[in-house]
């Protein structure tokens, strides 16, 4: 499959998914529709629709021959058996469909995969970026009702059947809100294609990343484990078998701990080989190889830099840092020690908070990352120290990868 960014769209039934399709349509993108291909796969003379009929009978079609949906829908959901029969011939075309026009992109291509169900069939680790467009439950209903002729009670059946706001906000690195006017949604979704898709495509294809920036303390944001959740799928299906764990680490992992607005996660490898192997498809996956950061991306200290090998995220909205580090280093390790024991030591969390702030107000004469990072590292070393007689007092181990 060609490089190029992949953005997978979602909404409930009335958000306005549709609009936003059709705008990105305009701008450029490659809109792949799921419903279209679950139709297109099954439409009068394919292999689909001949094999649905010798699995559900002659009285799934219309006169003309054409599917007739509501009688395959009341054969096909009638009990488990049926719809496994169902997804057996459906999701094999559906994919090969899918992977068929997403083969025909160009690498300059930004590709916007239109799933109503992406959340319900938890699809949106396969994507560089998931957009939801989301409005109003009330809002949604009107429209149903008003634009095509549901019954209110239908529209609500319909919208309580789908996964829940909560649900697409756990997966949504975009959230597009449609309850104003059209105008509104198409100026945001303007602003997103120029400021965010097309820089984060240009990025992966020419393997940029960003430059090193000075040290800009933010307040600790709640919402940091849960755009580092939306992430570390997307590194796990990267690195595949090749990694022994994925983790979230560094400052925007400990709670209510000030920090640069950039996320942290480690993958441990076997060896160093391996590391390397991993360039491309984390590339590919918008993680950009570039160990020019490996010597003062963090503060674990007494790791040499060729240790390890150092992505940085293409994507002009999230910054991340990746450490990619052998099994035989005991950096990985003392990373997640630091961690962990920061989790459990509020006071240690407030005394690291203040001397990176100290150190941040100062502004380091070099105005550097690295001066910053060599500034803190004697508080680092002295706090390894005590994370280390903690664990031993404790019986820390690492536990599974987060």
């Amino acid at each position: 499959m060609p490089v190029m960014l992949r953005v997978g769209l979602t909404g409930g039934i009335g958000s306005g998914k549709s609009t936003v399709a059709a705008r990105l349509a305009e701008l450029g993108a490659m809109v792949i529709d799921a419903d279209a291909i679950a139709r297109e796969v099954v439409e009068p003379g394919t292999d689909g629709l001949a094999e649905l009929v010798a699995a559900f009978g002659d009285d799934i079609l219309t006169a003309d021959g054409a599917l007739d949906r509501p009688a395959l829908a009341a054969k096909a959901f009638a009990d488990d058996a049926a719809r496994q029969r169902l997804n057996a011939i459906m999701h094999p075309r559906i994919g090969a469909r899918t992977a068929e026009l997403f083969d025909k992109a160009a690498p300059d291509t930004i590709v916007v995969h239109d799933v109503p169900l992406l959340v319900e069939n938890d699809l949106a680790a396969a994507y560089h970026l998931v957009i939801v467009v989301d409005a109003d439950e009330e809002v949604r209903v009107h429209r149903l009702v008003s634009s095509r002729g549901m019954a209110e009670q239908d529209a609500r059946a319909r919208i309580a059947a789908q996964a829940t706001t909560e649900q697409r906000r756990a997966v949504a690195d975009v959230w597009l809100d449609n309850s104003g006017e059209p105008q509104e949604l198409l100026a945001r979704v303007d602003s997103l294609w120029t400021d965010r898709l097309v820089p984060y495509e240009a990025n992966i294809r020419l393997h940029q990343t960003r430059p090193a920036a000075p040290p800009k303390l933010v307040a600790a944001d709640s919402t940091w484990p849960t755009q580092a959740a939306r992430i570390l799928p997307r590194l796990r299906n990267a690195a595949g078998h090749i990694a022994l764990r994925v983790d979230h680490i560094g400052s925007t992992a400990i709670p209510n701990l000030p920090a640069k607005d950039v996320l942290d996660f480690q993958i441990v490898v076997p060896t160093l080989s391996d590391a390397d192997a991993l360039a491309i498809p984390l590339t590919e996956a918008g993680f950009v190889r570039n160990d020019e950061h490996a010597w003062y991306d963090d503060p674990v200290g007494d790791e040499n830099r060729w240790d390890k090998r150092v992505h940085t995220g293409a994507d002009p909205a999230r910054p991340v840092n990746l450490h990619v580090r052998v099994e035989d280093s005991p950096a990985w390790r003392r990373s997640l020690l630091f961690r962990d024991w920061m989790r459990e030591h509020p006071d240690e969390v407030a005394a690291y908070a203040e001397l990176k702030r100290r150190l941040a107000h100062e502004h380091v004469a070099d105005d550097s990352v690295a001066g910053y990072a060599e500034k803190k590292q004697p508080w680092i070393t002295a706090a390894f120290g005590r994370a280390e007689e903690w664990a031993a007092r404790t019986g820390w181990t690492p536990d599974v990868g987060t």
